[in-house]
């Protein structure tokens, strides 16, 4: 019987995904959501008690079970 690949779970703004990579770029984080992460957000990994790391298209990041990444504007314009 073939073995069935590992899944990780990780949420992107709240929302499940179950990958089966050990690593992810920014970019292939980007494309999970339907529609994809636009290009006028930006890609955040969550850290707890820390600072959040914001995440490059071209980042290399290590998956690891239940991590959480947020998107935010690009450009905030405070009273617009």
């Amino acid at each position: 019987m073939a073995e069935q690949p590992k899944k990780h779970p990780i949420f992107i703004d709240h929302v499940k995904f179950d990958v089966t990579e050990d690593t992810l770029t920014g970019a292939q984080l980007r494309a999970l959501p339907t529609p994809p992460v636009p290009a006028d957000r930006d890609l955040f990994l969550e850290v707890p008690g820390g600072e959040d790391r914001l995440i490059a298209d071209e980042d290399t990041i290590d998956i690891r079970n239940g991590e959480h990444f947020f998107t935010v504007p690009k450009t905030i314009n405070p009273g617009s």
